[in-house]
């Protein structure tokens, strides 16, 4: 395969700075845009994709990295994060939706083809698990923010497959369902675990942990993106990336505490009480996957035991991320 010119937005983050890293491992012509320097994101991978730095709602500044002759843009920039959606529910709009639209307008511009990277929230609290691409959506009321990401991504989705329908924009969107893994802030079940343990902190469980989740090692998430941005038959078409094993988060802070050496007893939270009626949690969530490993011929292939032990053997090796705060919210 030669190689492509690609952008990746939001390339300095979790999920995008291990998309970076692959892509320049496979001999692409990498930029990277994002609204933080290189110097100034620890996350950002070491390598020879060249950056431009800027707000992603802004169509000049991202037209001087998405420029004629890209063959794939990887929109990955976005506000995510339960703590972001309670402290800041304007930007997880404005960013998610209104960057999302410069992104597909700029991409329909010079003819790149578009990966959106979207969310399992999109399906709010719908019941009715396993839940495929098409299934119904079922959100909570607008005045609790914790369904302004949900409602982000959505729209973002409507936007994207608008442009393809309107304007011919070649696009695939992902939905990704709790990937974890090296270089996540510690603001979710595994990194907040991991963080806490390692810095001989009890781990923090919200209601006794009785929710379930299908955790996605970043590698597997990658791996499929990768695949959604090259596959001819994925153009158009929504992707579930998650895998289908079912865990109590009790197991998981469980594991955690095993592989790191911890058992510090946990702290329990009431999701009430602590975050209030601004946010509302899911019992379950669990993807069906098919049409990935299907069309995309991937499956979620890294055990939940590995991903967690090469997170910890990460995490034990890059102190500057353990001397990082702890947000102690999921």
């Amino acid at each position: 395969m030669s190689a492509a010119r690609v952008v990746v937005t939001g390339g300095g983050g979790f999920i995008g700075s291990h998309l970076v890293d692959e892509l320049v491992v496979r001999g692409d012509e990498v930029t990277v845009f994002d609204g933080v320097a290189p110097g100034d994101l620890e996350t950002r991978p070491g390598t020879s994709a060249r950056h431009v730095v800027g707000d992603i709602r802004d169509d000049t500044a991202l037209s001087g990295a998405i420029v004629p002759g890209v063959d794939v843009v990887y929109h990955m920039a976005a506000v995510v994060g339960v703590d972001q959606y309670l402290s800041r529910p304007l930007d997880v709009i404005d960013i998610n939706f209104g960057g999302t639209r410069a992104v597909v307008e700029r991409a329909c511009q010079v003819g790149a083809r578009v990966v959106l990277a979207s969310t399992s929230e999109v399906f709010g609290k719908n019941p009715a698990v396993p839940w495929k691409e098409d299934g119904d959506r079922l959100l909570g009321p607008t005045t609790t923010d914790r369904w302004t990401y949900a409602t982000s991504k959505a729209l973002a989705e409507h936007l994207t497959f608008a442009f393809a329908r309107q304007h011919g924009l070649a696009a695939t969107v992902v939905r990704y369902f709790n990937v974890y893994g090296p270089r996540q802030r510690p603001a979710y079940v595994v990194s907040r675990s991991v963080h806490r343990a390692l810095n001989g902190l009890p781990p923090v469980v919200y209601d006794q942990g009785r929710q379930t989740r299908c955790l996605t090692y970043v590698a597997d998430a990658v791996e499929a993106t990768l695949s959604a941005g090259t596959v001819p038959e994925a153009v158009g078409q929504v992707f579930n990336i998650g895998s289908m094993r079912e865990s109590t988060v009790a197991d998981v802070v469980e594991l955690v505490g095993r592989l790191t050496g911890g058992g510090t007893p946990a702290v329990t939270v009431d999701t009430g009480s602590r975050l209030g009626t601004a946010y509302e949690d899911l019992p379950r969530r669990i993807p069906d996957n098919t049409r990935a490993r299907t069309m995309l011929n991937w499956d979620c292939g890294t055990a939940l035991e590995t991903g967690i032990a090469r997170t910890v053997a990460w995490a034990r090796a890059n102190p500057w991320w353990l001397a990082g705060g702890d947000t102690g919210a999921e």
